[in-house]
């Protein structure tokens, strides 16, 4: 597992290594000025000096994605699942569920902060709106493509709506769902982010769409390269844990985790 593991991560590790080195030459061979794009060997100095202050940004930001995106994995799921209940329902409710995703968050963000005041809250509630309507989505597929035979066979036995539920339906659309947390996952931090660009400062704490804010005035370019990269390693790390809940969960009788 551990070779397989090594085996894939190698060619992207190569080409990462491959494009730092390029960025490298060319902004030296060319003379770019540091505020407009600073060396990668500057922004890993710039991260090593500001570890301490990164590292507290990332983990107020990763709270508020958490929240958001745990709020959108609960809610997306009931709310697929009532959807799925009735036809009618489905096409009664469901263009409102495309609304979240289609919201413009930069504007609505001002609107949060009115609702839920500065800070972790406002900036939870925009991870969340970002980050519901791919498990929503995912999920009513998954509930909608069960095979009509078992469900046919199912209601011969006489299982009640919640039984047929619970046992077959939620089983069977699994991999759906993780496929709608997968995108949730880094949508979350995205959300997380915009909203702290406008709700994200209180009591003194401040998430990374802070720091990037307070480099940008300051023209610290290196240190606005360091505080992306971090909110990058939150959504490729999130996505992790939901891929390896997903690929633990369904390896033993789904192929799509094989």
């Amino acid at each position: 597992m551990v070779r397989g593991l090594l085996l894939r991560s190698f060619p992207p590790l190569v080409a990462l290594c491959a494009l730092l080195a390029l960025w490298e030459v060319l902004v030296r061979a060319f003379g770019v000025r540091a505020f407009l794009l600073p060396p990668p060997s500057a922004v890993f100095a710039t991260g090593v000096r500001d570890a301490g202050q990164l590292a507290s940004s990332a983990w107020v930001t990763a709270e508020a994605a958490l929240i958001g995106f745990g709020l959108s994995a609960v809610a997306g799921v009931l709310g697929a699942v009532v959807l799925a209940s009735s036809r009618l329902l489905e096409r009664a409710l469901y263009p409102y569920t495309i609304f979240l995703q289609t919201v413009p968050i930069v504007a609505v963000a001002p609107l949060l902060v009115l609702w839920f005041g500065p800070g972790q809250r406002a900036v939870a509630a925009s991870a969340f709106i970002v980050s519901v309507f791919p498990v929503i989505a995912n999920t009513l597929s998954g509930l909608r493509s069960v095979e009509p035979a078992l469900r046919d066979l199912f209601r011969l036995y006489g299982a009640r709506r919640l039984a047929t539920l619970l046992k077959l339906e939620l089983p069977g659309a699994l991999p759906h769902i993780f496929t709608g947390l997968r995108i949730a996952s880094g949508l979350a931090v995205i959300g997380a982010i915009v909203g702290e660009f406008v709700a994200g400062f209180s009591e003194g704490t401040a998430g990374l769409g802070i720091l990037v804010l307070a480099a940008y005035r300051q023209l610290r370019t290196d240190l606005m390269f360091a505080a992306v990269l971090c909110a990058s390693g939150l959504g490729i790390v999130l996505f992790g844990v939901v891929s390896l809940a997903g690929a633990r969960l369904l390896r033993r009788w789904h192929p799509s985790a094989s």
